[in-house]
Order: structure tokens, then C-alpha cells, then sequence
């Protein structure tokens, strides 16, 4: 059995870019770990979906540990940091922000779970943080140098597959489907890397009703009508039925199809 961590900056991020592995992995009796660096709590929210009194990331850590159940996590901790918000939004420089965090400090944390576990494998996102959110881009950053503190083997970066979203939407298009207003087809050379750049690419079709499911427990984020959970059975498969890595240090034109 090896140890996978799963390292995120937001609740939901996990199910949106891991869920498949995390879920195959505990399919498969690996041992997997979720590590959340702030709760969330400059997401937003629907008025009347928080109860009176309750605050967002109240909310927020009820639905990580529900969709944790549902991908067969074992332990969940988040880090201690606050959301950030958007690139270029006040919350960027509020004290406790992970944006501000001392990148050895938070790494520290990190590393010290790392090597209780015994971490096998960890997952961040790459370098921009797939879209360019602060904290999706400071958990490449303190993600990559906890696993340098403790000396953890494999590192995958998770990523979008840039050229698989062109295909989608051009093939969505060009069927005469409607898309999103928000969704411009012209702004996808800001999201994830080209497919060159990928050296991992996991299969998850198997678990696409897991990974729905757990998408669907962070229903203060992802509601049934979302653009997410409202796709056909067909598209949400095309969309989420794999899952795109960069392995730290693998050689040019290296094509895994699994991280343990």
C-alpha cells in the first residue's frame, strides 16, 4: 500500500482536479490524504444558502469532509491559512492570507504531514496554478518545497489539458451546443499547459459517479444547476474523465497513466 497527498489551496478543488485519482487510489487500498491550506472563506455564496449565523467556512469544511468520505480520504487537514480571493482583490494582502504566507513557514507545515504519512507521491498544481488564482499558485510554490524538505519521491503537478478544452468547446460549437456567456473559447491559452507538457495522464472514467458525487457535496460552491453538474452524462464524462499531471523531474516525452 503507498501513501498519496493531495495538496489544495480551496474545499472543492480536490474533487474538481484529483477526484478521480484520489478516488481510484482508495479503490486500489492506497492510503490517501487531503491537505487544504486555507477554508474558503472568501467564496462565494447563493443568499439563503447559509444558515443564520453560520459562516462560509463552516459550511465549507462540512462539505470537504463529506466529500472526503464519498473519495474514500483518510484523513483530512487543512493548513491554516485564509482564502485569499481573486488575483488583484483587497483579500490578496489581508494578514493570514496564503498568498502572504512565508513560503518556508507554510512549507514546514506541509513537509511535517508529509513525512508522518510517509508520503509515496503529492500532488500541487503547476506553476500558475492552472488559471492564475494567488492560492492555486502558492500551493505549486509551498507544495514543491515541502516535498523538498521531505524528501518526498514523486511530485505531480496538476494541470488542464489546454488542447483537450479546445477540442471540447470547438466540437460544442461547431454541434450548434450553447455554452456558457462567461465561457470564451479565445481565453483558454490562460488555463493549464499545452499537452506536450504533460507527462501523466489518468484515466478516471470509472469514477466519473464519485467524483460527481463528491463535486456535488460542496453544494455552497457547485450547485445542481451549475454549468458543472448540469452537463450531460456524455459531456461531464469528456470534460472530467481524465485528469492531466506534470511529474517533477520525468524525462521529455514521458506518458504515465497512474501516480502510484
Amino acid at each position: 500500500m503507498a501513501t498519496l497527498v493531495t495538496f489544495h489551496a480551496h474545499p472543492d478543488d480536490e474533487s474538481i482536479a484529483t477526484g478521480g485519482v484520489m478516488a481510484k487510489a482508495a479503490a486500489e487500498g492506497h492510503r490517501v490524504v487531503l491537505v487544504i491550506a486555507t477554508k474558503g472563506e472568501h467564496g462565494e455564496v447563493a443568499e439563503g444558502v447559509l444558515l443564520p449565523d453560520e459562516a462560509l467556512w463552516q459550511r465549507r469544511v462540512e462539505e470537504t469532509q463529506r466529500a472526503a468520505e464519498i473519495l474514500g480520504v483518510s484523513r483530512v487537514e487543512f493548513l491554516g491559512y485564509v482564502d485569499s480571493g481573486m488575483m488583484g482583490t483587497p483579500e490578496n494582502d489581508k494578514p493570514g492570507s496564503f498568498w502572504l504566507a512565508d513560503l518556508d513557514e507554510a512549507a514546514k507545515r506541509l513537509a511535517a504531514i508529509l513525512d508522518e504519512e510517509g508520503a509515496d507521491a503529492l500532488t500541487v498544481y503547476d506553476d500558475n496554478g492552472s488559471y492564475g488564482h494567488p492560492d492555486h499558485i502558492q500551493v505549486h510554490r509551498v507544495g514543491t518545497r515541502a516535498a523538498e524538505l521531505a524528501g518526498t519521491p514523486r511530485v505531480y503537478e496538476a494541470t488542464i489539458n489546454r488542447d483537450h478544452l479546445k477540442r471540447i468547446f470547438t466540437f460544442a460549437m461547431e454541434s450548434g451546443i450553447e455554452l456558457p456567456g462567461d465561457i470564451d473559447p479565445n481565453g483558454f491559452e490562460e488555463l493549464g499547459v499545452s499537452e506536450e507538457l504533460i507527462t501523466t495522464t489518468v484515466d478516471v472514467s470509472a469514477y466519473l459517479d464519485v467524483k460527481r458525487r463528491a463535486m456535488a457535496a460542496h453544494a455552497s460552491q457547485i450547485g445542481e444547476t451549475s454549468f458543472f453538474l448540469a452537463m450531460p452524462p456524455d459531456a461531464f464524462a469528456a470534460s472530467f474523465g481524465w485528469e492531466w499531471f506534470i511529474r517533477r523531474g520525468a524525462p521529455p516525452g514521458t506518458t504515465e497513466t497512474a501516480l502510484l
